[in-house]
């Protein structure tokens, strides 16, 4: 796709049609090989390099980002109905520019589940930006702002269903690849067989191993500092970031549980340096510390801006011990540990219990009753789960809060 290049959002290719173009595209690159390359090539690691490069990494709009450029002012006749007659109006155009993460092929899709709304939209790769534009008569910041939040909602209704149609993709994506590179390779070792058994000479190189061309690594999301950081009550990070570092956490937790020597006979200090050195050099211009003194006490994971030391992200690691304890976790962790500005937090829980389904069942069930719950938002995986709380000195300043629990059971 080429730069500023001008889309209906989520409008342009159905769910079907994508699988379909994708599903070519690899058949296409594994077909295009020579003989010699597919007999050769080790199957596992041209395989995991297919994948990767044909899965779509879901889409996020960096709303922190968000830029508004002077309107240019032109002037129109228009036609007044009242007094029969024309006069001239001034119309304000403005384009309003959002960094994204992500596929931006997705912006494509219609998915199946449809919200009817979808407006122009232009997409810079190379930049990885998104902008609209919209035009208003009046200099009035109500209707700029009821405009704005129309077309915003036109732009991007559609984001999440069609996230979910690039995660259905992906899941596909392995199996796609798997059968076409065997059944090519099949084919030419058939063909290598007929000719065998006729006494055709074969080629010697098809017994060499090629190598699999380098695995493009994703873009890592970094932090942006807003231009008037005044206007804080939104976050100082957008939620992509926030995204990958909880998946980052999640996913670096998870493996932790497969190698009980990462974890076994450790202290809660001992398991958190492990998810620090994680993130402490995963971020530009941030700093990761443990044990870092914040508001009324010395919280396990705080992530920094390196210039002002703006917090970005707040953790607390605890062992589970029943429900009481988790509750008081929660408790200690907002009452001693957030400030007004900290708006993106974690609780990590290390589960000792054989029964690891109940304790999550009991985190569930259990969280609802703690005094600054607001409402749940949706699980993040298996052990992570998601929550909007409220700061305990101010009702009215939502905070976004993850429960991930690991099972560290030896």
């Amino acid at each position: 796709m080429k730069d500023n290049v001008k889309i209906n959002s989520f409008s342009e290719v159905d769910s079907y049609s994508l699988s379909e173009q994708l599903t070519n595209k690899i058949k296409d690159e594994i077909d295009n090989k020579e003989k010699e390359y597919i007999l050769g090539v080790d199957e596992k690691e041209f395989t995991s390099y297919l994948i990767p490069k044909y899965s779509l990494e879901p889409l996020a709009i960096d709303l922190s980002s968000e830029s508004i450029e002077e309107p240019i002012i032109t002037k129109e006749w228009v036609n007044n109905r009242l007094q029969r007659g024309r006069h001239q109006i001034e119309l304000y155009e403005f384009k309003l520019t959002y960094k994204y993460s992500g596929s931006s092929v997705i912006f494509k899709i219609k998915p199946d589940s449809y919200m009817m709304a979808f407006t122009e939209i232009y997409l810079n790769e190379s930049q990885n930006n998104v902008y609209f534009k919209f035009q208003i008569s009046q200099p009035d910041p109500a209707i700029f702002k009821r405009e704005k939040n129309d077309i915003f909602r036109r732009a991007f209704g559609n984001l999440e269903n069609a996230n979910e149609v690039a995660r259905n993709w992906n899941n596909q994506v392995p199996g796609i690849v798997l059968t076409n590179f065997q059944d090519r390779k099949s084919k030419y070792l058939k063909e290598n067989e007929f000719f065998t058994a006729i006494n055709v000479k074969i080629n010697k190189s098809t017994s060499d191993v090629f190598p699999t061309p380098t695995i493009k690594k994703k873009l890592i999301p970094q932090p942006i500092i807003p231009k008037n950081k005044e206007v804080a009550s939104e976050p100082f990070i957008s939620m992509s970031i926030y995204e990958d570092i909880l998946k980052v956490i999640y996913d670096s937790g998870k493996n932790m549980e497969k190698k009980p020597a990462l974890y076994k006979n450790k202290e809660e200090e001992d398991l958190r340096d492990q998810f620090l050195f994680v993130l402490e050099t995963r971020y530009e211009g941030t700093t990761a510390t443990g044990e870092t003194f914040n508001r009324s006490g010395r919280s396990d994971i705080i992530l920094k801006f390196s210039n002002d030391s703006s917090n970005l992200f707040v953790a607390e690691c605890k062992f589970w011990h029943g429900p009481s304890e988790f509750l008081n976790d929660i408790s200690q962790l907002f009452d001693r540990y957030l400030t007004w500005r900290d708006s993106k937090v974690a609780l990590l829980l290390f589960v000792k219990n054989k029964d690891f389904t109940n304790v999550l069942d009991s985190i569930r069930s259990n969280i609802r009753a703690h005094p600054y719950f607001v409402k749940e938002d949706g699980n993040r995986g298996e052990s992570s789960f998601s929550y909007i709380f409220h700061l305990p000195q101010d009702k009215n300043k939502e905070v976004i809060f993850e429960v991930i629990a690991f099972h560290y059971d030896k």
